[in-house]
């Protein structure tokens, strides 16, 4: 899993039957103090995530494993949205 913040839509008007009706977001990926890491990621959102929010994200085999993916030609899903983190009893981020 990786921690990334929604930075902005994907639209397409023509894709796999599967995925009609599945919201993709690009996620840039943030390291433990919220930093953004320079990698991105474009996603499946299982949970209603919305732009500038901080989101779990799975991939691979693992990210075919939700109700929103399964069975579904998905490499990356949003699986929670972020409330905090802590390290060693430290809160690095806490959602405003």
């Amino acid at each position: 899993m990786q921690i990334g913040r929604i930075a902005g839509t994907v639209v397409s008007t023509a894709k796999e039957p599967s995925l009609e009706g599945r919201k993709l977001l690009v996620v840039k990926i943030l390291d433990v103090d919220a930093k953004e890491t320079g990698g991105y990621v474009v996603a499946v959102d299982a949970v209603g995530a919305g732009v500038g929010e901080v989101v779990l994200v799975a991939s691979g085999s693992s990210a075919r494993l939700t109700e929103a993916t399964r069975d579904r030609p998905s490499d990356a899903v949003i699986m929670a949205i972020v409330d905090s983190w802590d390290i060693d009893g430290s809160v690095r981020w806490r959602k405003d």
